[in-house]
Formats: structure tokens, sequence, C-alpha cells
């Protein structure tokens, strides 16, 4: 009997579709499209077993939709922009660009090993300059529709390697790779007009039916949509303050005007005051997260301006300066209210400044003292002399009172606001799409010409200093203007690389085209049906994506249709595996990879040494913690089919998965079985036999498999799949049948391992590939199920089962029972004392 090495079939089988090109996606007017994509990866060295299941349940979608007669688009390209390419070059000499394509050129050779359908024809990376080019033929034109713009923003400033950082590059106030202290600082900085679009792009949430409701309420939590009141506070010494509130309901409250660091006061009065000047440095250390500034100590100035509180204009408020206040926000302005928010009561104890209580709570009316009371705005509350009456109401209804009131009165305006702040996509540093524009004395900021597109980035510069090597480029930075000829200097920013990631998918539609897209290309492929990535990246990648698909829509690079690009979205969980730890001579941990581990009777120990190894609990694959497992170690182990398997049928692909060693040995088994089985059933002769549960087996599979791969449900198919292979070995039904099932159970475990069923439809006569078979279909006819099985219980204990027709007599049902062996040797040829039967369920019989 032929065994199952993986190592033969599977790139024989490669090679078959290879020739074949059977993943090229091919326009074709007569079909329906379907487009998968995965998020596509950061080339950062080598792929672990994570990236194996994220590609391979896009890869089952691809094959299965594919069998089902859809024209499918799979590509895959390469997230290649970003700081860990630059940091590598100045860690260890070298370009980031050999980096990154030497780390591009290890990962697909990861990769092509597995089997993925993916159409590699279309691959590129977005440190392409074919790619950026269009990147910057878009941002010309999303200048001319007046969709991207430059303003004065204030930024985390790292004082050390001299540029900005991200949000998540602040950990605990520090840069990231200097360590040093981050600074606020104000830069002139380019941004997308992504807030014009708050409301649309919450209100479209409704519609994004296949995604999963957790990424929805993320997005819409980040988008925030508030309503308020603004209004404002008149000066005592002439002007006014305006501030907008969305607790409105507890003006009464109010301890304090509070201004952020960046407000026009605070830099009027530090351009007048040294003391001023001074006390706004120290606020503006840290970075400008909110997490940042809600846990940054509370530092305060007293600005020594007064103004009047609109209820009572004998009533005057202090004006200070608060280092938790926002400037891009609102309107860089609140009122406190220290008993019903934090923030503003711990600002107030340090600065013993009053707390007023403007509601109590119905249960306990206690005045705050070091916990502010803010309960549920539906929930109700005893209001202290609201001036709109109010006694008990909720925060809901008293905030919609107050609004009526302060609109009627004419002092205030509701106003509806939204958390969600412009695109600030400015980044000093090299490694990234140059924005193509330039700086003319004459002529002011100009876009580049089009003709002269892509402005590439020069490859001779060096890193061996802090900051921006384009800054520093003796003939880079020089140009002509574009529109008066005249000597001028490029912007040396690059973009944000979300950008780059933020239109890849539509780009795959027509990689080589002219232009950002062709339209018609786009027409046919988009939208992505099925989007597949970590929940990581449910906030900020996905929201702007979205706003991108809208802002190529009015410059007409996407159809109407793609404003919402991905129809479907799955986010599925991680693969975790142990940690393996020993202790240096400072007690340091060292982490070592799990093939370096050997198992004993006494734990784990370093196989080099016979070191005893911490073993810790399973966490998401890291590069840092060693915890990973290379795909090329389990595919020469095992085979690119057992890996795929495992990582499917181990959990719910929404839930995180451990790799073991021992769940890979128990996946190939039961392939090795299979292929056995295959060999076993190839060999038989065509003669008939008792078919018929076999045949309504393989048509109960065709059925639940299908409605798995469909719902996502791929361990539930997986599941299916063993139950039928089970029933095939036993089988007594005749060889043809046998092989028809075979066959079936082939096709049906080709989207998960495609290289072991193409050798089974190879091995039992199946017509072509196995991969561009029609996917079998189910007879419902076979589906009604005439019979029952019902258990068969003596004293208690299950000992049998039969097998009856649904509408059988009870008697008949008694006499079957009473037969089976297990019965009959109970009852040793005495009378059963008892014979329960319920009709469709079970038998109980008492001796």
């Amino acid at each position: 009997m032929s065994r199952y090495t993986a190592a033969d079939i599977e790139p024989k089988w490669q090679d078959a579709w290879d020739k074949a090109g059977i993943f090229t996606a091919k326009r074709d007017e007569t079909k329906p499209k379907y487009y998968v994509l995965e998020m596509f990866p950061y080339p950062s060295g080598r792929i672990h077993m994570g990236h194996v299941r994220n590609y391979t349940m896009g890869d089952v979608i691809s094959r299965y939709k594919s069998s089902c007669g859809f024209s499918v688009l799979h590509p895959m390209g390469w997230d290649a922009f970003g700081m860990p390419a630059e940091n590598a070059a100045m860690a260890q000499g070298g370009h980031p660009g050999t980096w990154t394509y030497d780390n591009i050129k290890t990962m697909k050779g990861q990769m092509k090993p597995l089997g993925l359908s993916i159409d590699w024809s279309r691959e590129f990376a977005t440190c392409d300059p074919e790619y950026y080019g269009q990147q910057q033929a878009m941002f010309i034109d999303f200048m001319e529709k007046g969709l991207v713009y430059r303003k004065n923003a204030t930024v985390n400033w790292d004082p050390v390697d001299m540029t900005v950082l991200a949000n998540e590059q602040v950990i605990d106030g520090c840069g990231w790779r200097s360590g040093a202290p981050v600074e606020r600082r104000e830069l002139t900085q380019w941004f997308f007009k992504i807030s014009d679009y708050s409301a649309e792009l919450l209100e479209a949430l409704d519609g994004l039916d296949n995604w999963p409701e957790k990424v929805r309420t993320m997005q819409a939590n980040w988008i925030g949509r508030s309503q308020g009141l603004q209004f404002s506070f008149e000066r005592t010494d002439g002007g006014e303050i305006e501030v907008y509130t969305t607790r409105p309901d507890t003006l009464m409250g109010a301890s304090f005007i509070g201004i952020s660091p960046d407000h026009p006061i605070s830099k009027e009065l530090e351009a007048e005051n040294p003391e001023v000047a001074a006390k706004l440095a120290e606020m503006r250390k840290g970075g400008t997260t909110e997490e940042a500034i809600e846990t940054a100590e509370k530092l305060g100035y007293d600005t020594g301006i007064r103004v009047k509180h609109p209820l009572d204009p004998n009533w005057e408020l202090p004006v200070w300066i608060a280092n938790f206040i926002l400037m891009d926000y609102g309107t860089g302005a609140i009122f406190a209210c220290p008993a019903h928010d934090q923030r503003d009561l711990d600002f107030c104890r340090k600065y013993d400044l009053p707390v007023v209580d403007t509601f109590l709570s119905l249960d306990d009316p206690s005045p705050v003292e070091k916990e502010a009371f803010v309960p549920p705005k539906t929930e109700k509350v005893k209001w202290i002399n609201h001036f709109a009456g109010l006694d008990e109401a909720t925060g809901d209804e008293a905030i919609e009172a107050t609004i009526k009131f302060a609109e009627k009165a004419g002092w205030g305006t509701g106003v509806e606001k939204f958390r969600l702040r412009d695109w600030g996509l400015s980044r000093q540093r090299y490694w990234g799409c140059p924005i193509p524009v330039v700086h003319c004395p004459d002529c002011g900021v100009v876009p580049e010409k089009k003709e002269n597109l892509p402005i590439k980035l020069p490859e001779d510069v060096t890193f061996d200093v802090p900051g921006n090597p384009l800054d520093r480029h003796p003939t880079w930075r020089d140009c002509a203007c574009p529109s008066c000829g005249k000597p001028a200097q490029r912007e040396t920013d690059t973009m944000d690389t979300f950008v780059d990631s933020s239109w890849y998918f539509a780009r795959f539609t027509s990689p080589n085209a002219a232009t950002p897209t062709d339209l018609d290309d786009a027409s046919y492929w988009m939208n992505v049906d099925q989007y597949i990535g970590g929940i990581e990246h449910a906030i900020l990648h996905l929201l702007y994506s979205r706003f991108f698909a809208r802002a190529m829509n009015i410059c007409g690079h996407l159809p109407d249709e793609a404003i919402e690009p991905f129809n479907a979205l799955f986010t599925q969980g991680m693969v975790t595996h142990e940690i393996y730890v020993t202790r240096d001579e400072n007690d340091r941990p060292v982490y070592h990879l799990p093939e370096d581990i050997e198992w004993t009777e006494n734990g784990a120990r370093l196989g080099a040494c016979g070191t005893e190894v911490e073993v810790i609990p399973s966490a998401k694959m890291s590069k840092s913690k060693k915890n990973v497992v290379d795909p090329a170690h389990i595919i020469s182990s095992f085979g690119a089919d057992t890996a795929r398997w495992f990582v499917l049928s181990d959990s719910p692909p929404e839930r995180d998965v451990e790799w073991t060693a021992s769940g890979a040995e128990a996946a190939a088994k039961h392939l090795a079985r299979v292929h056995a089985t295959a060999v076993k059933i190839a060999a038989m002769d065509d003669a008939e036999g008792d078919d018929t549960d076999l045949l309504r087996a393989m048509h109960k599979a065709i059925h639940d498999v299908t409605m798995g791969i469909e719902s996502f449900g791929f361990n539930a198919a997986i599941a299916k799949l063993y139950a039928f292979q089970n029933t095939i070995s036993k089988s007594r039904a005749g060889g043809a049948a046998q092989k028809l099932a075979m066959r079936t159970l082939a096709q049906l475990m080709s989207p998960m391992t495609p290289h072991l069923s193409e050798e089974i439809w190879s091995m039992l006569g199946g017509d072509g590939l196995i991969a561009q078979a029609p996917w079998p279909k189910a007879d419902e006819a076979m589906l009604v199920d005439d019979t029952v099985t019902m258990p068969i219980q003596i004293n208690g204990k299950r000992r049998a089962e039969i097998s009856v027709p649904k509408d059988m007599d009870k008697a008949e049902v008694e006499k079957l029972a009473l037969a089976e062996d297990a019965v009959v040797r109970a009852l040793n040829g005495k009378s059963p004392k008892k014979v329960i039967v319920v009709p469709g369920r079970i038998v109980n019989v008492v001796v």
C-alpha cells in the first residue's frame, strides 16, 4: 500500500496549479465575481502560524467560491513602508529598501509551500515606486477636491530622534526607541479632512450587517457623536471665552473655566509672561494621547482672568490653564464641574477650588468628597437649584431641558459634535511615501506635476545622525517650482503608513494601471466580498479605508457602489504557544524557541545543555518571546495540509487556538488515515451493494460542510468531515458508491487540504484538477431521514441501538429491541420485567 508522503505530494500539485494558471484572476462578465482579501502583512522577516491561520481562512473561502462558479480575486501584497525598516538601517547599516525586499523574499518563500490560491501576478509592495507614485497622484487629486490641507498642530515630538511620533509610539511619556521624554510641539502638518465625513461614517455603520458588532461599536465610539451646548462666558476685562459642553445641565456647579495650553489666550499670555511660558513648557511634556493626558499629573495655572456666569452676572469664575484640556476637541475651553467629573475634581482638590453639587443620588444624597458622582445619564437623580426648574430627572432629560432653556433665552446653541479629528499624515522620516508638493518662495505650496511622478526616494541616504535624512540630502530637496520654474524645495515629510494600507484593496483590481485604478476593473471587482484580519485593526485601518474609498469615489477612482469597500469582515483569533524561559546571571529572562526544547519525565529542558526551562502558559506568538512556530519546520515535518487542517480544526476561527506538537501529530495521523482509506477504495471493483446509508451520509456531509464554510464555521465543517471519513471507512457499500463517497470527501476537504485532495481525486479517477471541479450539491431528497436511531438501555445503562422507521409501531420496535444481541444476553432466556418504548427516542429494558 502506498503511503501518504506530503513532501512528494504537495510540490507536485502546486506545480500542476501553477502550470494550469488556475489562480490567475480573470474578469469574466458571464460569471459572478468574488473578492477575498486578507489584511496584507508587514515584511518583518518571517511568518509564523498566526499568519498561516489567517491566510488559510482566506484560502478556504477562495477555493470554495471558485468551485461554486465564481470568478475569484485573491491577491497578496506587502505593507512595506515604516519605522522598523529605518530602525534596522540605523542598527545594522545598509538601506531600508534592502532590508524590506530581503524580508519579502523570505516571507514569500515561506508562504508558497502552503499552497495558497493566490494570484501572485498582482503582487506589489507599497514601497514600490509604481505603487506610491499612484498614491502621490491621488494626493494631488485630493488637494484639488479640498480633501487635504496644512495647518499647525500639536504633535508628539521626540527631541533625541527629532521626529514626530504616532500616539502608539509614546510609551509612558517617552519615545519608544530613544527613551527620551516626549514633548508636545506645534508643527505645520498635512491633514486629510476625515472629520467632514464623521456623520456619514457613523451612520453607514448600520448598513454593515456582515461586520462583527464589536468592530462597529469600536468605530462608533471612536467617531464619538455627542450632543451638547455651545455658549460664551463674558470676560470681566472685555471679550469672551467660548466653550462647548456635553453636560450643560451641570452649569450651576461650575467651579472655574479651563483652557488648553494651546488655546489662543494661553499663547498670548505665554508670549507676554516668562512665568506662563515656563508653566506651559512643563504642561506640554508627555504625549498627546487622551490616555496620556488622563493619567498625567494635573497641572494648572491661574491666568488672573475672570468671567461672568451666564445665569448670574454677579457670579465670577476664574480662568485656569489646565494640561488635561485638548485644543482639538470642542473649543479648547470648558467650564469645570468637579462634583460630576473626576478630572475636574482632582484638579480642584489640588488647587483648592470650590466643589458644588448640582445633583445627588436618590438612594444616598451625600455630597461629593473624594470621588465625583457620575451616574449613567439614564438614571434619575435629585437636582439642586436647577435653573430649568427640574426636581427629579435623568441626565438625558436635564441636558435636553437645559439646551432648550439656553436657546430660548438666547445665550447658547445646541450643537452636535464628533470626537473624530482630522487625520494628520505627516511623518518626519525617510522610509515612507514622499508628499508630492513643492515649497516655492513666490508661489507658496504647489503640487508637483503628475507627469513628474513618482517622486522617488533617493537611494544615497545615511542614518548616522538623528532626524530625517531627506532634510539633509545634498540634492533631493532642491528642485524647480512646477508652477514658475524658479528654485524651490520639496516637502521632506513623508506620509503616514496608514495611507499606504488605506487603498491597496482598490489597487489590486488593476495593479499595473497607469492611474490609481482602472475604473472598469474596479467596477467589476469591488467591493471586497470577504475581508479577513486582526481585531487590532478594527478602528484606524478600517476607518481610514472607509474614508479613502469615499475620497477616491469623489476623485473618480472608485464607483459609487464602492464607498463602503468591505462587504463582510471577519476578525480571526490568534495562534498561541507556550513560552520557554531560563534566567541569565543577572536573573533576566532568556527566551527559547520551541524547537530548542526537549521534554523529559522531569519537565522541559534545553536540548543543547539540559538546563531546566520554566514553561509559561500560552500567549500570542511573539518574536520577542520566541514562542513562534516556523511554518517551514511544520511543513518539513508533517506537510502544509497538516498545518492548514490543524489551525482550522482546533477552535472556532474567531477564537484563539493553541498550537501544540501533539495536536499537529494527531492532524497528520488523521490525514494519513484518509489517504490509506482512499488507497484501499481505489483498489475495489465497481460492484454494487447496499449503498443507501453511505449515499445518505454523503449528501448530509455535503450539506453540513457547505453550511460550515459559508458561515465561517471551519472547525464545525471539519468535525463533519471527521465523521464522514469514519462512515466511509466502516461502510459495506459497493465499490462504486465508496469511490463516489471518497471523491466527494476529497472535494469537501479540498479547501482545507488541497494537496491531499488532489492526490485522492487523481487516484480515484476524478476528471481534471479537483481545484477546478464544481462543488458537489446535496440531494435534498437524501437529506430527509425516514429512519431514526434509538438507543437501548438495559437497567439504565446504554447497551445497544437500533435504526427503525420513524412511524414504526411500538410493538414492532419492542420486538426488534428484544432481538438485539446485548438484550438477549442480558435476559439469558428470561422475560424482561418491563419494556418502555418512547417513540423516536429510546427503549428501556428492565431485566
